[in-house]
């Protein structure tokens, strides 16, 4: 093989750290800009937050208007003063004598300052000291707290408290045993072979019954059926169609699941409207009773741009209260000389270099984000005036066209950013989805196909409700052409239940 140089012309994108520094900008989301706008004004002195000018011309305005008044105001205390002192001189003897009367001369040797002389209180409402670490305390209950404290007030030997510790550990947050009684009587043996040689499984389910009487109801149910029946159990045995019921969860909780009422008419015996009582009974019931004590923490979403309707147009603006407005500290800036090549004028030229790379990236950032959320709002007009069935389609491919960007930037844009609108917070993904063909040769939103679902699901009759087929057929009714197994896609996307689980008596 020959070897040999040759010139060759060619362009190429070089990623500069300034076009990186606005890449990775751009994707972040809300919560995550906030915190590196925090550390870029920790670590460079050349950035500060211009929403500190308000504070200080407000100190400025008030230091001004306190001088002006001054002289005025020192006439008038001098007058204030020389009549205080009058006062204080003609009433001093007076007053040192009745504070010398309240002291006595020698305080009992089982006496206190607070005996004899009365502490003064800071003004303001009163505070419990006893309880303030119990204030302080910000961590949740949770359901295993919660059981283990009703487990130390329960009157029980060494060996149960045992047992019993060890049942609650295995109780998941929905209030249900997951693991066998078996599996727990060998674990019992391992641990303490000679404390668990002579107990078998009845005893653990002696002290599983215990713990099953426990708050919440139902709470130890090792499938749903026995968690029903533990909470129908612990009604007043006057309760209407209770003995029933219990029957029902007992025994028939698979055909009461699928919704197979005619087996359960025949084998239990009842009529439709008995039946129909028991089933209300159930479900007055809570199947997850350890949800009610373990509360989950909601999390908040802040929005990055805010649509609103003025004058009948559609307007998007910024949030302001998701970043701080960012500017030079003008006092560093200042110290910086041209032909100084010294080490800390160096280090100082390079922050302001690394302060205005910053900036600018977030100027390009907030002008990007303005530009596509406004080309969304074009497009979803209709959403925001009619609902989800308005919705038009729309892919990223089409904002790129529009906006002149590529669309893996609309996709950073568009990821884990969010919408204010009159109709809720959206993620701006939430405006993309794919179309489904019409009649008329046009195109609907899946999102549109969802909330048409949605509603027929919820216009239908319960005792008959409608199958995937028929939904299709309605949808091709109303011209928009969707297979059945579209239909069961989106349905499921949606966690609604096919037509027999659907089905009720009621």
């Amino acid at each position: 093989m020959k070897q040999g140089l040759h010139l060759k012309i060619g362009q190429h994108l070089t990623m500069t750290p300034q076009l990186q520094q606005a890449i990775r900008l751009l994707q972040l989301s809300t919560l995550d800009l906030q915190q590196e706008i925090q550390e870029a004004l920790e670590n460079n002195p050349m950035l500060e937050s211009s929403d500190e000018d308000h504070d200080e011309a407000a100190d400025a305005d008030y230091n001004e208007h306190q001088n002006s008044e001054a002289p005025q105001k020192a006439s008038e205390s001098e007058g204030e003063r020389a009549s205080a002192e009058n006062s204080a001189s003609d009433d001093s003897p007076q007053a040192e004598d009745s504070w010398n009367d309240d002291i006595p001369e020698e305080l009992g040797t089982d006496s206190s300052w607070d005996d004899t002389f009365q502490s003064s209180q800071p003004s303001g409402p009163a505070r419990d000291d006893d309880g303030s670490m119990e204030s302080n305390d910000t961590a949740e209950e949770t359901l295993q707290d919660h059981l283990e404290w009703q487990l130390n007030l329960t009157p029980m030997s060494d060996l149960d408290r045992f047992i019993a510790t060890g049942i609650v550990d295995g109780i998941d947050a929905n209030g249900y045993l997951r693991i066998s009684l078996d599996e727990l009587l060998e674990h019992f043996k391992q641990e303490n072979p000679e404390d668990f040689e002579d107990v078998d499984s009845d005893d653990i389910e002696t002290v599983l019954h215990r713990i099953q009487q426990f708050d919440p109801a139902g709470v130890g149910g090792r499938d749903l059926g026995e968690c029903l029946a533990i909470q129908l159990r612990q009604l007043p045995e006057s309760t209407p169609w209770r003995k029933e019921a219990i029957r029902v969860v007992s025994e028939f909780i698979q055909l009461l699941g699928s919704r197979d009422y005619k087996q359960l008419l025949r084998r239990t015996r009842l009529k439709e409207h008995q039946l129909q009582e028991v089933i209300l009974l159930i479900q007055s019931l809570n199947p997850q009773p350890g949800a009610s004590i373990t509360t989950s923490t909601a999390e908040y979403v802040i929005p990055d741009v805010v649509v609103t309707k003025v004058k009948g147009f559609w307007t998007v603006a910024l949030n302001p209260d998701t970043a701080p407005r960012l500017r030079i500290n003008t006092q560093y800036s200042d110290l910086i000389r041209r032909a100084d090549n010294s080490s800390d004028n160096t280090y100082l030229k390079n922050h302001l270099q690394e302060a205005r790379w910053f900036i600018k990236s977030l100027q390009s950032r907030n002008e990007t984000l303005l530009k596509v959320s406004r080309e969304i709002v074009v497009r979803q007009e209709g959403f925001l005036e009619q609902g989800e069935e308005a919705m038009q389609p729309l892919v990223l491919h089409d904002i790129a066209e529009a906006v002149e960007m590529h669309e893996s930037t609309i996709s950073r844009v568009t990821t884990q950013k969010y919408m204010h609108t009159p109709r809720g917070i959206f993620e701006l993904k939430y405006f993309f989805s794919s179309h489904v063909g019409t009649s008329d040769g046009g195109a609907a939103s899946s999102t549109a196909i969802r909330a048409l679902i949605k509603r027929l699901v919820a216009a239908e009759s319960t005792t008959k409700p409608l199958s995937d087929s028929k939904i299709a057929t309605l949808l091709d009714e109303q011209g928009f052409q969707v297979a059945r197994r579209t239909v069961a896609k989106y349905r499921e996307a949606m966690n609604i239940a096919p037509s027999n689980e659907r089905k009720r008596l009621v």
